[in-house]
């Protein structure tokens, strides 16, 4: 495994989810190991307690994001982990049986949130509030949604006649925007949009920024830091940053270029495709 899971050491899964990966690296460490694993959605940490029970390995679930893993040290006193994964990715359960709008295949109330009890603004908030100058920049920036204005111009026109509730009428806005002929290509034409809005609903590269910025410090020397990203823009805040590092002689990166899944694993799992992972291990 890229963590090079060693028995008796503590190791981090920041984006739990369901606990797969958890229960990995709990087989690798044995019993004289230990695992904590963060996320920011309370429904799917109750999934992952139940999937890890059986397992002899000691492990901590946690109800925060794995942008907040130095309050969890500091509050240990504990001064360095030897590996730290992130999964970037959403969970089975919240794009099939969350009912939170992370999916477009069916019609869900726009939430988009992964703490559904936090008070940040949810995605139909958003769309119902933001400025069309803004909506264009989130779905441009953040989706690198190539109809941007015109799709912010749209939804700013229609919240005038209904506001946006439910992932259906957001739907069927994208598709207005795609003008004659429709949809192209291989993505459905609500993936960016989808995409943008949860990113800007989750502050997700803030928070992944603020993570970066900071692991070095919670590792332990030859601790490695795992992370698996699904879009460019994640990809490239990891890139940059890990490049950073080792110019600085602070962490050294075990891949130079993000390894992809095979032609079977795709076939196994096509949510993989665009997965990357890059591994870099904190200088002794």
């Amino acid at each position: 495994m890229g963590l090079n899971c060693r028995s008796g050491r503590l190791y981090v899964d920041g984006t739990v989810g369901e606990g797969g990966h958890a229960a990995a690296i709990l087989d690798h460490i044995g019993p004289e190991g230990e695992l904590w694993g963060l996320d920011r959605d309370p429904e799917v940490l109750q999934t992952a307690a139940t999937r890890l029970a059986h397992h002899t390995s000691r492990f901590q679930l946690f109800h925060r994001s794995y942008a907040q893993l130095g309050e969890l040290l500091a509050s240990t006193q504990i001064p360095g982990v030897a590996g730290i994964l992130l999964d970037l990715g959403l969970s089975s359960f919240q794009l099939a049986q969350s009912q939170r709008g992370f999916s477009f295949a069916g019609d869900e109330p726009l939430d988009m949130r992964f703490n559904s009890e936090g008070s940040a603004a949810t995605a139909a908030q958003l769309l119902n509030r933001a400025s069309e100058a803004e909506l264009e920049r989130i779905f441009w920036e953040y989706g690198e949604e190539p109809r941007a204005r015109r799709i912010a111009r749209l939804v700013v026109q229609s919240r005038r006649r209904r506001v946006f509730q439910t992932t259906r009428q957001l739907v069927e806005v994208i598709e207005q925007a795609q003008g004659p002929g429709g949809r192209r290509g291989r993505l459905h034409p609500a993936t960016r949009v989808f995409q943008a809005l949860r990113i800007a609903v989750n502050l997700e590269l803030e928070e992944l920024a603020t993570f970066l910025e900071n692991v070095p410090a919670w590792l332990e020397p030859g601790g490695r830091l795992v992370v698996i990203s699904y879009h460019s823009l994640e990809d490239r805040l990891v890139k940059h940053r890990l490049a950073a590092w080792e110019r600085a002689g602070v962490m050294v990166r075990l891949t130079r270029k993000p390894l992809t899944p095979t032609p079977a694993e795709v076939k196994a799992n096509p949510r993989a495709r665009s997965a990357k992972l890059r591994i870099a291990e904190k200088m002794a």
